[in-house]
């Protein structure tokens, strides 16, 4: 089959020219080769596919810095219509396909070995943003769409931590945040997706419209359809926060607290963080922030009331400035150096009548140079908010995130002892009835997966087989094997 020129696709160097496909051969042919027997056409795009080595090398890491897996090719698409044509491209030709956001995976989930990232960088428009919701690109990030919704006094009813990550990768794993003790994950708050599935379809659902479809895409890691645009939730936002940070040295008295603030609700935001100093010691900290307007600042009294914290202090800061608080950490280790290092995350849920002792011994257990120059969140959410089938929490009502976020470097742990660290709390925490977050970097068996999703294992595998029946999407999870 002859190849026209008008199909033929550029790396953005310009350092390989392609023009065509040889299936048989698993190679990517130039214009010279491109009347061999076996070539076929490469889809004509609105955007690009690239193959420079810079750009594959780019694709093949992740923020873990763990694990390596080279695409063939990187799609930098300008359109939804791109995303859907190399997907049907490469199921024609058993290609693998994963869609790559901010690259903040931490053990290769949006890795392609041997296939096509695809790029959502380049999506990356906010379309419309009313009380109704923002209409917004996989690839736009939460930083951008809180910049244009406060703009109009509105705010995603939950907010990641770290405000640069994709839209549509956040809404793939779940997304946990301050509110989410109020409103559920951030994928809770997803109205409406539209989606190109594996077989290279693209589709809108809802909750009142391809509602399996939508099921299986929020928090489905991506196995069944690739997130291209999404419909966010918005609520009012006022302008100012109250922040309370309670620090703690006792376990179990932080542990209550949190209780006692998540059941009431008393506050809009809920998180608690633990300490580790270099000798070992540890503190625990619980910031409960309200949203204010300037004419009706919140009691304080009633914020603290039946807690007991060893001290306290009181903040007031603008409602943008509260939620990019965590990028002074970032400045932090990126002047450290240690944002580039690896970061073996164990992140894990764990039922509420299980928490005080799996903490406890999990914190006894940890060394300085188990964390680094990381961070550890622990802190409790309701069951009652939840409405995302395929995000996986334990089966009590109230339930808390332990999250270790290792950062390696200089004088740490080795990664590879991390990693089987990582395992053991897994294996200690599903047999405490908990349940692995999938932003993990902890290694997987074909026996874990039925055991994490129970009962709907079998509803998960029949959605693949529906919308990815030749398993070419997102590889990097590793949960379907072809």
């Amino acid at each position: 089959m002859r190849v026209s020129r008008r199909s033929v696709l550029v790396s953005s160097v310009g350092a390989l020219v392609v023009a065509a496909f040889d299936p048989r051969r698993r190679a990517w042919l130039s214009v010279a080769n491109a009347d061999a027997p076996d070539a076929v056409h490469v889809p004509k795009l609105d955007g690009e596919l690239a193959f420079d080595a810079a750009t594959l090398a780019e694709a093949s890491r992740d923020f873990g810095g763990i694990i390596e897996h080279a695409p063939w090719a990187v799609l930098r698409p300008a359109s939804v219509g791109d995303v859907a044509a190399v997907i049907r491209f490469a199921r024609r030709h058993g290609l693998s396909v994963a869609m790559r956001g901010q690259a903040h995976s931490v053990f290769g989930q949006a890795q392609a070995a041997a296939g096509i990232v695809i790029d959502s960088r380049t999506l990356a428009t906010v379309h419309t943003i009313d009380a109704n919701g923002a209409w917004v690109d996989a690839g736009v990030t939460w930083r951008e769409l809180l910049t244009q919704a406060t703009a109009a006094d509105l705010t995603p009813p939950v907010l990641t931590d770290y405000l640069d990550l994709s839209v549509g990768g956040v809404l793939s794993v779940g997304g946990i945040g301050g509110a989410t003790h109020r409103f559920g994950f951030v994928a809770d708050n997803c109205l409406e997706l539209e989606v190109v599935t594996g077989q290279g379809v693209i589709v809108r659902c809802s909750a009142d419209r391809h509602a399996r479809l939508f099921d299986a895409v929020l928090g489905g890691l991506g196995q069944c359809a690739i997130i291209v645009r999404a419909r966010i939730a918005l609520k009012s936002a006022k302008p100012l926060a109250r922040v309370h940070q309670l620090t703690y040295l006792d376990l179990d008295a932080f542990l209550r607290d949190q209780r006692i603030a998540c059941d009431d609700e008393r506050f809009d935001f809920l998180q608690g963080l633990v300490a580790l100093t270099p000798a070992g010691d540890k503190a625990f900290i619980m910031q409960g922030a309200r949203w204010y307007a300037p004419d009706a600042p919140p009691s304080d009294s009633t914020a603290l009331a039946g807690l007991t914290p060893t001290a306290s202090e009181v903040q007031d800061l603008p409602y943008a400035a509260w939620a990019a608080r965590v990028d002074a950490n970032v400045a932090q280790w990126k002047a450290a150096g240690v944002w580039t290092t690896p970061h073996p995350w164990c992140d894990l849920f764990l039922p509420d009548d299980q928490i005080n002792a799996f903490a406890a011994r999990a914190l006894a257990e940890l060394a300085p140079a188990d964390l680094g120059a990381g961070v550890i969140l622990l802190y409790p959410f309701k069951r009652r908010p939840l409405t995302r089938p395929l995000v996986r929490v334990p089966g009590t009502d109230t339930l808390w995130l332990f999250d270790l976020l290792r950062v390696s470097g200089p004088g740490t742990t080795a990664v590879d002892t991390l990693l089987a660290k990582n395992r053991e709390l897994l294996e200690r925490a599903v047999a405490n009835g908990g349940k692995r977050y999938p932003i993990s970097a902890v290694g997987l068996t074909p026996d874990d997966y039925p055991l994490h999703y129970d009962e709907l294992w079998s509803v998960f595998t029949a959605a693949k087989r529906t919308w990815d029946p030749d398993r070419i999407l997102t590889p990097g999870q590793s949960i379907f094997r072809a």
